[in-house]
């Protein structure tokens, strides 16, 4: 995928975290690094409006995916970085942002709070990204 293919994509995104947010979950967000602790809140509202739908594959992709590039549009936006689409492995590609050095799977944490561990904050992964940097 060509660098200003995967912009573009991330950038559409994160605009469907928004509508999604808006709609399935009543939380607005804006694109400011204050408001990070928002996606927290509507993947929170997701689960519970949502529980069996939100595990399905299909679901679990979607919403990972689409709050992990809202999550590194604001974290470009703030702190810079370039996406970068890894298909080192051809069964389980990946897309996360680099900045500098260091890389974020913004989409990974999204999932391991959908997932894994409900209580997972992805306002502390981000800010202890920005404490990487």
């Amino acid at each position: 995928m060509q660098p200003a293919q995967l912009n573009k994509l991330m950038e559409q995104s994160a605009d469907d975290a928004v509508v999604t947010a808006s709609q399935q979950a009543n939380v607005t967000l804006d694109y400011s690094e204050d408001n990070v602790a928002s996606v927290d809140k509507a993947i929170a509202e997701i689960l519970q409006r949502f529980p069996q739908e939100s595990q399905e594959d299909k679901a679990v992709f979607t919403i990972c995916n689409i709050f992990g590039a809202y999550l590194g549009e604001v974290f470009k936006k703030y702190n810079g970085g370039e996406w970068r689409y890894d298909d080192s492995d051809a069964n389980a590609p990946s897309i996360f942002l680099k900045v500098g050095e260091h890389t974020f799977a913004f989409a990974g944490i999204c999932y391991e709070k959908l997932v894994k561990n409900h209580s997972v904050s992805v306002s502390k992964y981000y800010e202890q990204a920005k404490n990487n940097i």
